[in-house]
């Protein structure tokens, strides 16, 4: 038993998470039509921001770093989770699982410090308007973006490193859609509790040090918001916040439910759930979110739409 115990693993088996072949189809469809929404949605938000002079505001430049993580994000899942539905089980090496974990951790984290910064900018606006262009200048955003990605990036390799240094042995088979902590962990064999510190005081520096940014700075804000005497002067104001929530709302709320639970033992259909919310959901809704609610974005996509007509008029 010990021997098998210790059998080193090069590979993994990503079991199919639907009990129904039958279904393997139709959902490869729905997450396949979730993905091209995300390409599109994502890559729309992009080029609105870049090729209309009225989104050149740093709020709209961290959105288009967000958007194109989410592009990165969900790319670095959704073909995995096709792969696994239309094969019905998906056989992934060990070198192509740790670079999986460590783009889904890289790209996860961005996603949260630049939320972080988008929290910041709004804080500035708000609390101080006369001063959001001189304190947000473009130097200043593309330092806290830079920092984003290299905070990132010094996490994602901490935490790939820690994980991969664990050893899994026994049963190779993952019920998962792709490789993330709490399926791997289930897999490990003998003493990981130092890989598991590194990696939990490593994690305190993603989700609990954004969310801390993002709490301070809208505390000031609700604050400032309530000393608006008119109630049409704090409606506007926190209109401007609202997609923003929305879209920390969403993100971190799935992160701590996933790995809450996860630590209480629930059942993996749950964790997939989740999962799925933050990397292929969430992703897809963003540019719905900073669209729907946003006039400056709708009419830059009226603008667009129009610039499309046109052409299409002066080529016909």
């Amino acid at each position: 038993m010990a021997e098998k115990n210790h059998t080193i693993l090069t590979e993994f088996f990503f079991i199919t998470f639907t009990e129904h072949p039958e279904l393997g189809l139709p959902l490869f469809l729905f997450f396949l039509g979730l993905y091209v929404i995300t390409l599109l949605g994502n890559s729309g938000m992009v080029f609105l921001i870049c090729t209309d002079s009225k989104l050149s505001t740093p709020m709209y430049f961290f959105l288009s770093h967000l958007a194109s993580v989410d592009i990165c994000y969900s790319s670095a899942i959704t073909p995995q989770v096709l792969a696994i539905l239309l094969k019905q089980g998906l056989v992934v090496s060990y070198e192509c699982c740790a670079a999986q974990f460590f783009f889904s951790t890289f790209l996860g984290a961005t996603d949260c410090y630049l939320l972080a910064a988008m929290a910041y900018d709004r804080y500035v606006a708000v609390c101080q308007p006369l001063l959001h262009m001189t304190i947000m200048t473009k130097k200043t955003c593309v330092v806290l973006a830079a920092a984003s990605y290299a905070a990132a990036l010094f996490a994602a390799t901490v935490r790939t490193a820690a994980a991969f240094t664990l050893s899994f042995c026994g049963d190779n088979q993952i019920d998962f859609v792709f490789c993330d902590l709490p399926p791997l962990l289930k897999l490990t064999c003998g003493d990981s509790s130092t890989q598991e510190l590194v990696i939990v005081v490593f994690a305190i520096f993603v989700i609990p040090a954004c969310m801390v940014v993002i709490l301070v700075s809208y505390l000031f804000i609700f604050r400032a918001i309530l000393l608006i005497p008119s109630a049409g002067g704090r409606a506007k104001t926190f209109s401007t916040c609202a997609s923003h929530i929305m879209a920390v709302s969403l993100f971190f709320g799935t992160l701590i439910f996933m790995y809450v639970r996860s630590n209480e033992g629930n059942s993996l259909q749950e964790d997939r759930i989740v999962s799925m919310m933050y990397t292929i959901i969430i992703p897809m809704l963003n540019p719905l979110i900073y669209s729907l609610r946003n006039k400056e974005v709708k009419e830059a996509m009226r603008k667009a739409l129009r610039n499309a007509k046109f052409f299409r008029r002066d080529l016909g």
